[in-house]
Protein backbone atom coordinates (compact mmCIF):
# COMPACT_ATOMS: atom_id res chain seq x y z
CA UNK A 1 0.00 0.00 0.00
CA UNK A 2 1.41 3.63 -1.07
CA UNK A 3 2.08 6.03 1.88
CA UNK A 4 2.15 8.78 -0.32
CA UNK A 5 -0.92 10.57 -0.93
CA UNK A 6 -2.47 9.84 -4.45
CA UNK A 7 -5.17 11.06 -6.92
CA UNK A 8 -8.33 8.16 -6.07
CA UNK A 9 -7.09 7.35 -2.14
CA UNK A 10 -9.64 7.31 0.06
CA UNK A 11 -9.09 9.84 2.83
CA UNK A 12 -11.12 10.30 6.05
CA UNK A 13 -10.92 13.30 8.10
CA UNK A 14 -11.43 13.03 11.57
CA UNK A 15 -12.97 15.96 12.68
CA UNK A 16 -13.90 17.32 9.24
CA UNK A 17 -16.75 19.62 10.43
CA UNK A 18 -14.26 22.15 12.02
CA UNK A 19 -12.59 24.83 10.73
CA UNK A 20 -9.59 23.41 8.86
CA UNK A 21 -11.91 20.49 7.82
CA UNK A 22 -14.07 22.83 6.00
CA UNK A 23 -10.92 24.21 4.15
CA UNK A 24 -9.12 21.26 3.70
CA UNK A 25 -11.63 19.30 2.71
CA UNK A 26 -12.55 20.84 -0.55
CA UNK A 27 -8.98 21.22 -1.25
CA UNK A 28 -8.47 17.32 -0.90
CA UNK A 29 -11.33 16.85 -3.44
CA UNK A 30 -10.33 19.38 -5.92
CA UNK A 31 -7.15 17.04 -5.98
CA UNK A 32 -8.76 13.77 -7.11
CA UNK A 33 -8.72 12.39 -3.61
CA UNK A 34 -12.14 10.87 -2.63
CA UNK A 35 -13.40 11.93 1.52
CA UNK A 36 -15.15 10.24 4.21
CA UNK A 37 -15.74 13.64 7.20
CA UNK A 38 -15.60 11.67 10.60
CA UNK A 39 -17.10 14.32 13.38
CA UNK A 40 -19.45 14.51 16.32
CA UNK A 41 -21.00 17.44 15.14
CA UNK A 42 -22.58 18.17 11.37
CA UNK A 43 -20.97 20.73 9.22
CA UNK A 44 -21.57 24.26 9.35
CA UNK A 45 -21.42 24.54 5.68
CA UNK A 46 -21.77 22.57 3.21
CA UNK A 47 -19.02 19.79 2.19
CA UNK A 48 -18.38 19.34 -1.80
CA UNK A 49 -20.47 16.62 -3.96
CA UNK A 50 -19.59 13.32 -3.18
CA UNK A 51 -18.51 13.73 0.33
CA UNK A 52 -19.40 11.22 2.65
CA UNK A 53 -20.11 12.45 6.05
CA UNK A 54 -20.16 10.38 9.25
CA UNK A 55 -21.04 11.22 12.67
CA UNK A 56 -18.69 9.76 15.31
CA UNK A 57 -16.63 10.14 18.10
CA UNK A 58 -12.96 9.88 17.90
CA UNK A 59 -13.09 7.54 20.73
CA UNK A 60 -15.34 5.08 19.53
CA UNK A 61 -12.99 2.26 18.46
CA UNK A 62 -15.67 0.26 16.78
CA UNK A 63 -16.86 2.60 14.42
CA UNK A 64 -13.44 4.46 13.49
CA UNK A 65 -12.72 0.58 12.47
CA UNK A 66 -15.52 0.54 10.50
CA UNK A 67 -15.25 3.54 8.71
CA UNK A 68 -11.74 3.58 7.86
CA UNK A 69 -12.19 -0.12 6.00
CA UNK A 70 -11.44 0.25 2.81
CA UNK A 71 -9.52 3.90 3.07
CA UNK A 72 -6.28 4.78 1.97
CA UNK A 73 -5.23 7.32 4.67
CA UNK A 74 -5.97 9.08 7.71
CA UNK A 75 -6.16 12.76 8.65
CA UNK A 76 -6.78 13.60 12.24
CA UNK A 77 -8.23 17.22 13.02
CA UNK A 78 -10.40 16.11 16.06
CA UNK A 79 -9.13 17.79 19.48
CA UNK A 80 -9.94 19.16 22.51
CA UNK A 81 -8.64 22.77 21.92
CA UNK A 82 -10.72 25.19 23.60
CA UNK A 83 -9.18 27.96 26.56
CA UNK A 84 -11.93 27.48 28.33
CA UNK A 85 -14.60 24.95 29.65
CA UNK A 86 -12.74 22.22 29.24
CA UNK A 87 -11.29 20.03 32.53
CA UNK A 88 -7.89 18.10 31.86
CA UNK A 89 -9.57 15.07 31.97
CA UNK A 90 -11.09 16.14 29.10
CA UNK A 91 -8.32 17.21 26.98
CA UNK A 92 -6.47 13.35 27.89
CA UNK A 93 -9.49 11.58 26.53
CA UNK A 94 -10.30 13.32 23.07
CA UNK A 95 -6.35 13.99 22.40
CA UNK A 96 -5.00 10.44 24.23
CA UNK A 97 -7.52 8.03 24.54
CA UNK A 98 -8.69 9.79 21.00
CA UNK A 99 -5.37 9.15 19.55
CA UNK A 100 -5.33 5.29 21.13
CA UNK A 101 -8.55 4.55 19.79
CA UNK A 102 -7.14 5.52 16.33
CA UNK A 103 -4.18 3.58 16.09
CA UNK A 104 -6.36 0.58 17.23
CA UNK A 105 -9.08 1.44 13.98
CA UNK A 106 -5.76 1.99 11.78
CA UNK A 107 -3.91 -1.73 12.78
CA UNK A 108 -7.60 -3.67 12.60
CA UNK A 109 -7.58 -2.20 9.22
CA UNK A 110 -4.57 -2.35 7.67
CA UNK A 111 -4.26 1.75 7.01
CA UNK A 112 -1.17 2.84 6.92
CA UNK A 113 -0.82 6.40 6.21
CA UNK A 114 -1.58 8.94 8.86
CA UNK A 115 -1.30 13.14 9.15
CA UNK A 116 -1.70 14.15 12.52
CA UNK A 117 -2.70 18.07 12.78
CA UNK A 118 -0.24 18.82 16.22
CA UNK A 119 0.57 21.96 17.25
CA UNK A 120 2.90 23.97 18.27
CA UNK A 121 1.94 24.30 21.83
CA UNK A 122 4.27 21.09 22.07
CA UNK A 123 7.14 23.51 22.80
CA UNK A 124 5.56 25.09 25.66
CA UNK A 125 8.98 26.70 27.36
CA UNK A 126 11.34 25.15 25.10
CA UNK A 127 13.34 28.27 24.86
CA UNK A 128 13.11 31.36 21.94
CA UNK A 129 12.13 30.37 18.40
CA UNK A 130 12.12 26.73 18.85
CA UNK A 131 12.15 24.44 15.71
CA UNK A 132 11.51 20.78 15.34
CA UNK A 133 14.99 19.54 16.67
CA UNK A 134 14.08 21.21 20.02
CA UNK A 135 13.07 19.72 23.24
CA UNK A 136 9.21 20.26 23.45
CA UNK A 137 8.56 21.40 26.90
CA UNK A 138 4.38 21.98 27.25
CA UNK A 139 3.18 24.15 29.96
CA UNK A 140 -0.59 23.68 29.09
CA UNK A 141 -3.15 20.83 29.01
CA UNK A 142 -3.38 21.20 25.93
CA UNK A 143 0.12 21.26 24.93
CA UNK A 144 0.81 18.07 26.88
CA UNK A 145 -1.84 16.08 25.30
CA UNK A 146 -0.58 16.76 21.86
CA UNK A 147 2.87 16.02 22.83
CA UNK A 148 1.66 12.73 24.39
CA UNK A 149 -0.62 11.91 20.94
CA UNK A 150 2.05 12.38 19.22
CA UNK A 151 3.63 9.69 21.40
CA UNK A 152 1.23 7.17 20.97
CA UNK A 153 1.28 7.73 17.01
CA UNK A 154 5.50 7.32 16.63
CA UNK A 155 4.68 3.67 18.78
CA UNK A 156 2.39 3.02 16.09
CA UNK A 157 4.46 4.26 13.23
CA UNK A 158 7.76 1.94 14.83
CA UNK A 159 5.19 -1.11 14.59
CA UNK A 160 5.22 -1.58 11.05
CA UNK A 161 7.85 -0.93 8.27
CA UNK A 162 5.80 0.99 5.97
CA UNK A 163 3.78 2.91 8.30
CA UNK A 164 4.21 6.84 7.61
CA UNK A 165 3.31 9.26 10.22
CA UNK A 166 3.38 12.87 8.81
CA UNK A 167 3.27 15.25 12.23
CA UNK A 168 2.28 18.94 11.62
CA UNK A 169 2.85 21.72 14.26
CA UNK A 170 0.82 24.61 12.96
CA UNK A 171 1.37 27.84 14.89
CA UNK A 172 -1.95 29.82 15.61
CA UNK A 173 -4.31 29.57 12.11
CA UNK A 174 -6.52 32.39 11.17
CA UNK A 175 -8.98 32.56 7.98
CA UNK A 176 -12.36 32.70 7.20
CA UNK A 177 -15.32 30.96 9.41
CA UNK A 178 -12.55 31.25 12.53
CA UNK A 179 -13.65 32.49 15.11
CA UNK A 180 -10.98 32.33 17.53
CA UNK A 181 -8.66 34.99 19.12
CA UNK A 182 -7.96 37.30 15.55
CA UNK A 183 -11.43 36.99 14.92
CA UNK A 184 -11.64 38.63 18.66
CA UNK A 185 -9.48 40.86 18.18
CA UNK A 186 -10.77 42.10 14.72
CA UNK A 187 -14.35 42.33 16.57
CA UNK A 188 -13.17 44.48 19.26
CA UNK A 189 -11.76 46.88 16.72
CA UNK A 190 -14.47 47.26 14.81
CA UNK A 191 -16.73 48.05 17.52
CA UNK A 192 -14.12 50.56 19.03
CA UNK A 193 -13.32 48.52 21.94
CA UNK A 194 -10.12 47.84 21.66
CA UNK A 195 -7.08 49.32 22.94
CA UNK A 196 -3.42 48.88 22.09
CA UNK A 197 -1.66 47.47 25.12
CA UNK A 198 2.57 48.11 25.12
CA UNK A 199 4.90 48.37 22.97
CA UNK A 200 3.81 45.77 20.75
CA UNK A 201 7.09 44.95 19.44
CA UNK A 202 7.00 40.96 20.23
CA UNK A 203 6.37 38.84 17.61
CA UNK A 204 3.45 36.75 16.46
CA UNK A 205 4.24 33.41 14.60
CA UNK A 206 0.41 32.64 12.96
CA UNK A 207 -0.34 31.20 9.51
CA UNK A 208 -3.21 31.63 6.91
CA UNK A 209 -5.50 29.28 6.70
CA UNK A 210 -4.93 28.34 3.08
CA UNK A 211 -1.35 28.29 3.64
CA UNK A 212 -1.40 25.35 6.41
CA UNK A 213 -3.44 23.67 3.49
CA UNK A 214 -1.22 24.02 1.09
CA UNK A 215 1.61 22.51 3.31
CA UNK A 216 -0.62 19.82 4.13
CA UNK A 217 -0.98 18.82 0.80
CA UNK A 218 2.35 19.69 -0.67
CA UNK A 219 3.93 17.33 2.23
CA UNK A 220 1.38 14.86 2.03
CA UNK A 221 1.66 14.33 -1.43
CA UNK A 222 5.66 13.55 -1.17
CA UNK A 223 7.27 10.45 -1.26
CA UNK A 224 7.21 9.06 2.72
CA UNK A 225 10.59 9.39 4.31
CA UNK A 226 11.58 6.35 6.65
CA UNK A 227 11.78 8.35 9.75
CA UNK A 228 8.95 9.98 11.39
CA UNK A 229 8.08 13.80 9.75
CA UNK A 230 7.60 16.32 11.79
CA UNK A 231 7.18 19.93 10.27
CA UNK A 232 6.30 23.06 12.14
CA UNK A 233 4.14 25.59 9.63
CA UNK A 234 4.35 29.33 9.89
CA UNK A 235 4.27 32.42 7.93
CA UNK A 236 7.24 34.03 7.38
CA UNK A 237 8.21 36.80 7.97
CA UNK A 238 6.95 36.57 11.54
CA UNK A 239 4.88 40.47 12.00
CA UNK A 240 4.97 41.76 15.39
CA UNK A 241 1.92 42.53 17.48
CA UNK A 242 2.00 46.39 16.37
CA UNK A 243 2.04 45.09 12.94
CA UNK A 244 -0.81 42.50 13.10
CA UNK A 245 -3.06 45.76 14.64
CA UNK A 246 -1.81 48.03 12.05
CA UNK A 247 -2.97 45.28 9.37
CA UNK A 248 -6.55 44.94 10.79
CA UNK A 249 -7.02 49.19 11.19
CA UNK A 250 -5.86 49.39 7.57
CA UNK A 251 -8.71 46.14 6.74
CA UNK A 252 -11.34 48.09 8.94
CA UNK A 253 -10.46 51.47 7.00
CA UNK A 254 -9.41 53.17 10.43
CA UNK A 255 -6.59 54.67 11.85
CA UNK A 256 -4.58 52.94 14.62
CA UNK A 257 -4.27 55.38 17.85
CA UNK A 258 -1.52 57.13 18.29
CA UNK A 259 -0.96 56.63 21.85
CA UNK A 260 -0.73 52.73 23.90
CA UNK A 261 -1.71 51.38 26.90
CA UNK A 262 1.12 50.38 29.36
CA UNK A 263 0.84 46.92 29.81
CA UNK A 264 1.04 47.23 33.44
CA UNK A 265 -2.01 49.22 34.17
CA UNK A 266 -3.74 47.49 31.55
CA UNK A 267 -2.96 43.87 33.22
CA UNK A 268 -4.63 45.56 36.83
CA UNK A 269 -7.87 46.62 34.83
CA UNK A 270 -8.23 43.38 33.70
CA UNK A 271 -8.26 41.80 36.64
CA UNK A 272 -12.07 41.71 37.45
CA UNK A 273 -12.66 40.24 34.04
CA UNK A 274 -10.57 37.08 35.23
CA UNK A 275 -12.51 36.19 38.11
CA UNK A 276 -15.79 37.03 36.23
CA UNK A 277 -14.30 34.03 33.49
CA UNK A 278 -13.17 31.75 36.33
CA UNK A 279 -16.31 32.38 38.09
CA UNK A 280 -18.84 31.14 35.06
CA UNK A 281 -16.70 29.44 32.94
CA UNK A 282 -17.22 32.02 30.22
CA UNK A 283 -14.94 32.65 27.35
CA UNK A 284 -14.06 36.50 27.79
CA UNK A 285 -12.75 38.57 25.11
CA UNK A 286 -11.03 40.48 27.49
CA UNK A 287 -8.61 38.78 30.02
CA UNK A 288 -5.18 39.69 31.45
CA UNK A 289 -3.32 36.63 30.21
CA UNK A 290 -5.26 37.46 26.30
CA UNK A 291 -3.66 41.03 27.05
CA UNK A 292 -0.21 39.56 27.82
CA UNK A 293 -0.33 37.06 25.21
CA UNK A 294 -1.43 39.66 22.92
CA UNK A 295 0.84 42.51 23.97
CA UNK A 296 3.70 41.10 25.74
CA UNK A 297 4.48 37.58 24.80
CA UNK A 298 7.00 36.46 22.45
CA UNK A 299 5.74 33.20 20.22
CA UNK A 300 8.16 32.80 17.45
CA UNK A 301 8.45 29.35 16.04
CA UNK A 302 11.13 28.38 13.39
CA UNK A 303 9.41 26.62 10.27
CA UNK A 304 13.19 26.22 7.77
CA UNK A 305 11.97 22.52 7.66
CA UNK A 306 8.94 22.60 5.63
CA UNK A 307 10.31 25.03 3.36
CA UNK A 308 13.40 22.79 2.64
CA UNK A 309 10.96 20.28 1.22
CA UNK A 310 10.14 22.78 -1.83
CA UNK A 311 7.20 24.13 0.26
CA UNK A 312 6.31 27.76 -1.64
CA UNK A 313 4.34 29.87 1.18
CA UNK A 314 1.03 31.02 -1.04
CA UNK A 315 -0.40 33.82 0.85
CA UNK A 316 1.57 36.86 2.30
CA UNK A 317 0.80 36.87 6.42
CA UNK A 318 -0.52 40.72 5.41
CA UNK A 319 -2.37 39.49 2.77
CA UNK A 320 -3.80 36.73 5.21
CA UNK A 321 -5.05 39.52 7.59
CA UNK A 322 -6.50 41.75 4.87
CA UNK A 323 -8.54 38.90 3.45
CA UNK A 324 -9.64 37.46 7.09
CA UNK A 325 -11.05 41.58 7.74
CA UNK A 326 -12.86 41.80 4.55
CA UNK A 327 -14.23 38.57 5.24
CA UNK A 328 -15.40 39.91 8.91
CA UNK A 329 -16.57 42.98 7.34
CA UNK A 330 -19.10 40.91 4.45
CA UNK A 331 -19.98 38.22 6.72
CA UNK A 332 -18.22 37.03 9.87
CA UNK A 333 -19.45 39.95 11.69
CA UNK A 334 -23.06 39.10 11.05
CA UNK A 335 -22.18 35.42 12.66
CA UNK A 336 -23.08 33.82 16.02
CA UNK A 337 -20.33 31.83 16.86
CA UNK A 338 -21.39 28.06 18.06
CA UNK A 339 -18.30 26.73 19.94
CA UNK A 340 -19.11 22.45 20.02
CA UNK A 341 -17.00 21.52 23.26
CA UNK A 342 -16.15 17.46 23.01
CA UNK A 343 -17.75 15.48 25.87
CA UNK A 344 -15.62 14.41 28.80
CA UNK A 345 -16.35 10.62 28.01
CA UNK A 346 -16.81 8.79 24.60
CA UNK A 347 -20.25 9.86 22.72
CA UNK A 348 -21.12 6.31 21.36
Amino acid sequence: MSTQLNVGDRVVVLGGSGFIGSHIIPALVEAGVHVVSYDLYPPEHPLPAGVEDVRGDIRDVAQLTEVLAGCDAVLNLAAAHHDFGLTPSTFASVNVDGARAVVAAMVATGVSNLCFYSSVAVYGDAGPRPDETSTPQPVNDYGRTKLEAEGVYREWQAGGEDRRLLVIRPAVVFGPRNYANVYRMIHQVARHRFLPVGKGSNRKSMIFVTNIVAAILHLWMRPALREVEIYNCVDQPDLTSAEILAEVYRGLVRRVPPWRVPLRPALIAAKPFDLIARLTGRNLPITSERIRKLADTETSFAADRVRETGYEQPVSLRAGLATMVKWYLEEGRHVTPVEHLPPETPHV
